[in-house]
């Protein structure tokens, strides 16, 4: 009986990742408004009752998405969770997902910079998830700039939670005015500017030479 269990329950596992699947490929293709459950369900292979079996309503696939489009960016950048990257490390992240956005994945970038604007006012359907994952974001920048600062890469006085705001700006707005202008705007390119001129800010102390040792 356990082995049926784990068939049925990897059956499970594989059903919803086609419908994921076919959920990123049609909503970033579509927009969310303009696909119904119905479509997502004949591009799985499955059908309506069972989308709403395994995510409870629409809303609920598409936070599935979002939350997927974070597992794969943090798979592709070979972030481990519960790691604690360097400052360089974390920076080179941000980049190499910036060329990775610019190459592939234009469409799921739009698609979450259109419901984050959708999702503005509290009481919307996905407003607390964006809400909480811009926290979450700010949070694990927040610990990072800390960690340098104790460590002595960063100089006195650096107020790691105006960083990590700063930082989370950047990289919304570096995507909306590249959404807008992919011609005119080389979203890696300012990554590297960006992340290289943070670099430089923080292993400096405030009279321009190295920061201080520990």
């Amino acid at each position: 009986m356990a082995g049926v269990k784990g068939q049925v329950q990897q059956r499970g596992v594989e059903r919803r990742r086609a419908a994921v699947d076919a959920a990123i490929e049609l909503f970033a293709r579509q927009g969310v408004r303009g696909t119904g459950l119905a479509a997502v369900a004949e591009r799985a292979g499955t059908t309506a009752p069972a989308l709403i079996h395994h995510f409870g309503s629409k809303d609920g696939l598409v936070r599935e998405v979002l939350a997927e489009a974070d597992r794969r960016a943090l798979a592709r950048l070979g972030a481990t969770p519960g790691a604690e990257p360097t400052l360089e490390q974390a920076f080179a992240w941000f980049v190499r997902d910036a060329e990775h956005t610019a190459a592939a994945e234009r469409e799921l970038t739009a698609l979450h910079t259109t419901l984050t604007a959708e999702n503005l006012t509290p009481g919307a359907a996905l407003h607390d998830w964006f809400r909480d994952r811009g926290r979450a974001l700010r949070a694990h920048l927040t610990a990072l700039f800390e960690r340098a600062a104790a460590e002595g890469t960063a100089p006195p006085g650096t107020d790691p939670a105006i960083l990590a705001a700063e930082t989370a700006a950047f990289l919304e707005g570096a995507h909306l005015l590249w959404l807008l202008d992919p011609e005119r705007i080389d979203l890696p390119a300012l990554h590297r500017s960006y992340f290289a001129g943070l670099a430089a800010r923080l292993t400096r102390s405030p009279d321009g030479g190295p920061p201080p040792a520990a």
